[in-house]
């Protein structure tokens, strides 16, 4: 007789083919990570075995045959007409009176471990689901709060049926799989009490850059459900794993999602068995996790990884899921199956889209991807529109399901109102490698049928649609072709989005990064009207200010936390290579521009050689600012424990006023040569140069701006346009204060590198800089490969 039922106790990761990949790997966390401290609500399977001897007795192999034998996927109607039939057969053939006994049998055992007619979770399980190599998530039924005998009966016959949804047909068809050789299983197990709290995914890679070195957590109020569909916005986190590893236990960003709706329990004894209710205010304004949890979660995870991966043979990133009981306040493990997406990306090759124009934003949401597409968009809003699609359209949608993937291959790009990066239309995005923008919010409402668009997704975290056909750019590189030059080539970056995507090229680390960008655009608010919130005079912006500091005992704490997980991200990104970060370098102009600015800036006539750079750190002008950046950056070297960050001091005009600097950034946590820490000067004045030997008792390193450094040097402003012809990096005199600076280090034995893009520019310079020996060249990301073979090429003319 057939083996019918297993219970999770008795499973493991080689049982694949007795009850599908997706319970397999239950009874695997259940057996293998419980001491490890990984929670699995415990359940039992019906065996593919069960499936497919229900179908022999039933004699129905025959019939299937006849259905798929000249079934053509692509016409919608046909494969609808035939699933239908094939899920009835399926339905049919299950319900004997041995399943029935089965079921009846099993689920009086669970019931006796968690009480009378316990509340259970339905899922189906393929056996060729959940692999390494191929995905089935989301292609077949799954039944949540499910209570009761009959009712359990009834979930399980309609997940055997569920393996012909049109969805998984056309699945199969299109990734080989023979219709009538993958099987079934049935998982029955716990329900856990998330509807009472939170629940999500998570991976163990960053999914848009295939990232690896970080625990990537989403999360809403409420069951899963929410989020696979793309019907929520969730709550979205990064924990680093290689210092989680050293002990540090800090989450290194934070994302709140909007979080409208939540899936709960449905009450009364309808056939629905969940609902789906607003999220009250309150709960959309906090996350759905705090970050104890999150840390928890994200060492459930790692411990996952290592599992699956020494048994591998080979890494191997896990996709996860997870459920919060608001019952018992614990965290559960769901489900873990390999990441088939992102994982399976070709190493050592890289593509880079870049954007060759402008154009109206007609819609912005959540990137998926990196890419950028074209093409004429078709706004669908009722599966009745879904024959109208063709091909290389850009497909604009509420959200998407399973039964949309027939037309989502067609698609150029994707875009939908609602899902955050691990919805639906996101995953079969990555999986079909074209760009996608979720939670994109009123796209349906403001992009038309017919309209010309173009989807970027290259821009950093935030994905945009914009009107009209913009041209753009795609460079491919490979890194067994890219000669790696003795100089370090480093990167310039400022926007923490671009960071696991610019470490996955060739680099030696980040040479400048950017404070002002993450000040500008992810704090907006100026430091001082933080740190002094009682001195904003203005009525509107102390209103702007409370709301974005909301949920924080005071206005600092949100500076700190917002700069500090910038900051971090870009060092975790290209730990532990070192990231040198520029202490906010804003011209008083600039600085006036932020919220609540222009009552802590004075009005200059020349802002580029004014109040700027060092000279504002200890003054009492910006002293209270100072000292929240500086809090920031100990945050991010100490609790963070990304010690690979250096700090660097801009436009520091004499001695006396680095010296200044340091002490006040001692006073503050930031002691030169503690734990490591060491300060480089940007080498961008005259007095830098001429008295680089005192400079370098002072400081550990330069970098040569040699923006400033030619305006300075040429007497030119480098913002005008009319004398734009006397700005020349490669003038003589530029030429020789280059060599005494790079000579100067040199004598000193300090690290003298060069930020910006001339190197790469021009070839001259290059092998100027190779031959005086200069230790680094940091370029914008787009630049890094280019630099390299120029440099590689300059160092072997130079000798």
């Amino acid at each position: 007789m057939a083996e019918y039922v297993r219970w999770f106790r008795d499973l493991g990761v080689a049982d694949v083919p007795l009850v599908g990949g997706k319970t397999s790997s239950l009874g695997e966390l259940y057996n293998a990570l419980s001491g490890e401290g990984v929670r699995v609500p415990n359940g039992f399977a019906l065996t593919a075995e069960t499936y497919r001897d229900c179908l022999t007795k039933a004699g129905a192999w025959e019939k299937l045959r006849d259905l798929f034998a000249k079934l053509d996927v692509t016409d919608t109607k046909a494969l609808a007409r035939a699933a239908k039939s094939a899920r009835a057969i399926v339905y049919a053939a299950t319900g004997t009176k041995e399943v029935r006994q089965a079921i009846e049998t099993s689920y009086a055992k669970l019931q006796k471990e968690y009480g009378k007619n316990v509340a259970v979770a339905v899922r189906s399980s393929a056996t060729a689901e959940d692999l390494p190599n191929a995905s089935f998530a989301g292609q077949h039924e799954s039944y949540l709060n499910i209570s009761g005998l009959e009712h359990v009966i009834e979930a399980c016959r309609r997940c055997f049926a569920s393996i012909f949804t049109d969805r998984a047909i056309v699945y199969r068809k299109n990734n080989g799989f023979d219709q009538l050789k993958v099987y079934l299983s049935v998982a029955v197990m716990k329900m856990v009490r998330s509807d009472l709290a939170s629940s999500g995914v998570m991976f163990t890679l960053d999914t848009e850059s295939g990232f690896r070195d970080v625990v990537f957590i989403t999360g809403a109020y409420g069951l899963g459900e929410t989020i696979v569909q793309g019907e929520v916005d969730p709550d979205e986190f990064y924990v680093h794993k290689p210092t989680y590893r050293a002990g540090h236990r800090a989450v290194l960003s934070h994302t709140l999602g909007s979080k409208l709706i939540k899936m709960t329990y449905a009450k009364g004894k309808g056939a629905a068995t969940t609902v789906l209710k607003s999220t009250p205010v309150a709960d959309r304004a906090r996350y759905c996790l705090n970050d104890r949890e999150v840390l928890d979660l994200a060492g459930h995870a790692i411990a996952i990884e290592e599992h699956y991966s020494k048994a591998a043979g080979m890494p191997r990133p896990m996709d996860i899921e997870w459920a919060k009981d608001g019952a018992d306040g614990k965290l559960y493990i769901i489900q873990a199956r390999p990441e088939t997406v992102a994982s399976q990306r070709a190493a050592g090759t890289f593509e880079t889209y870049t954007l060759k124009g402008k154009g109206r934003a007609v819609a912005t949401g959540r990137a998926v991807g990196e890419k950028i597409a074209t093409g004429k968009a078709r706004v669908i809003t009722s599966t009745k529109d879904l024959s109208k699609f063709r091909q290389g359209e850009v497909l604009i949608a509420r959200t998407t399901s399973p039964d949309w993937q027939p037309i989502m291959k067609k698609a150029a790009a994707i875009v939908t109102d609602r899902g955050g990066r691990t919805c639906h239309a996101a995953i079969v995005a990555r999986e079909l490698g074209v760009p996608a923008v979720v939670g994109a919010e009123s796209a349906t409402a403001t992009i038309k049928t017919g309209q010309m668009v173009t989807v970027s997704c290259a821009e950093g975290e935030a994905g945009h649609v914009y009107q009209g056909a913009i041209p753009f750019d795609v460079a491919k590189s490979s890194a067994d072709k890219i000669g790696k030059p003795k100089t370090a080539i480093m990167a310039n970056l400022g926007n923490p989005d671009l960071a696991f995507r610019t470490a996955m090229l060739p680099n030696d680390g980040v040479g400048l990064a950017r404070m002002e960008f993450i000040i500008n655009e992810y704090i907006g608010v100026h430091p001082m009207a933080l740190a002094q919130p009682k001195k904003v005079a203005s009525a509107a912006d102390r209103r702007k200010i409370e709301k974005l500091t909301r949920g924080y005992k005071k206005p600092a704490d949100f500076f700190v936390e917002k700069l500090s997980e910038g900051v971090g991200t870009i060092a975790a990104a290209f730990y532990p290579k070192p990231v040198i970060i520029r202490l906010s370098d804003f011209k008083s102009n600039e600085y006036a521009s932020l919220i609540a600015g222009a009552g802590f800036e004075p009005k200059e006539e020349n802002p580029m050689i004014g109040f700027r750079g060092a000279s504002r750190y200890a003054h009492p002008a910006y002293a209270a600012g100072f000292a929240l950046e500086c809090k920031a950056l100990a945050r991010v070297r100490n609790e963070m424990g990304l010690d690979n960050l250096r700090i660097m001091v801009p436009f520091c005009r004499r001695e006396d006023e680095a010296r200044k600097v340091i002490a006040t950034m001692a006073e503050h946590g930031l002691k030169r040569g503690e734990k490591g820490l060491e300060i480089f000067v940007m080498c961008e004045i005259p007095n830098n140069v001429i008295r680089i030997d005192a400079f370098s008792e002072l400081f550990d390193g330069f970098s040569i701006g040699s923006n400033d450094l030619t305006q300075l040097t040429l007497g030119v402003d480098r913002d005008s346009e009319i004398v734009a012809f006397d700005f020349a990096e490669n003038d003589p005199g530029m030429l020789e204060m280059l060599r005494l600076a790079i000579t100067g280090a040199k004598r000193n034995h300090r690290h003298i590198g060069i930020c910006g893009e001339a190197p790469a520019n021009d070839p001259e310079i290059a092998v100027y800089l190779a031959r005086l020996g200069i230790d680094s060249i940091s370029v914008n990301p787009a630049s890094l490969i280019r630099t390299m073979k120029v440099v590689a090429e300059a160092e072997k003319k130079a000798g």
